[in-house]
């Protein structure tokens, strides 16, 4: 059982499972949504054996392992109008935004952050508690969005571009138990999902 968000369910869990079918098909995983609160009691009573996280989000008491660093794209649809033109800080600043926040009431992120530091701000038309939506409302609308980079590789009919500041990156590393720290099964799972993390880089 694999604990994640529904970012890692795409960029680490899809990569994963393709590889673990091909070379132990007889094995079933169970993926369930990361519940912070929750997360140390679930490891202590055995309901999950693995957790997708980031450094700051794992509880101390667990074993870790670093799969891969993560950077943020610009996304827009491939027809938008901004799509073949470098998107300049004016430009970015004055486009509606799609913001994913986890608690879907949120109209600051990180990006918001970096601007602030430059004394800017931007235009935050939609925020949603899901990467899985953005995609389709990117499609049928002029918005963009500031996305992980291996999400946005994944998405179809979309432009990619850099954006225009510097905007802080994350983290995305594997949590476990004691319990299953030695078990040899457990290990070469693990050993799966780093490899295959590695591969999506």
């Amino acid at each position: 059982t694999l604990a994640a968000t529904d970012y890692a369910l795409k960029a680490v869990v899809v990569p994963f499972i393709a590889a673990l079918k091909v070379q132990a098909p007889g094995i079933r995983v169970r993926v369930v949504p990361v519940e912070p609160e929750r997360l140390s009691g679930q490891f202590e009573q055995g309901k999950i054996d693995l957790a997708l996280l980031t450094p700051n989000t794992t509880p101390g008491d667990l074993h870790s392992r670093t799969l891969y660093e993560e950077r943020y794209v610009c996304m827009l649809r491939a027809d938008h109008p901004d799509a073949q033109r470098p998107l300049t800080l004016d430009r970015f600043c004055s486009l509606e935004h799609i913001l994913v926040s986890y608690e879907g009431e949120s109209f600051w992120g990180v990006t918001d952050d970096a601007l602030a530091k430059v004394g800017r701000k931007r235009r935050i038309g939609l925020s949603v508690s899901s990467f899985l939506v953005l995609p389709e409302v990117l499609a049928v609308s002029d918005m963009i969005a500031v996305v992980p980079r291996r999400l946005a590789k994944m998405a179809s009919g979309m432009k990619i571009a850099p954006p225009p500041l510097a905007i802080p990156g994350f983290t995305k590393s594997m949590a476990w138990h004691e319990r299953s720290h030695r078990d040899a099964a457990q290990q070469w799972l693990r050993e799966l999902l780093h490899e295959t993390s590695q591969r999506e880089a």
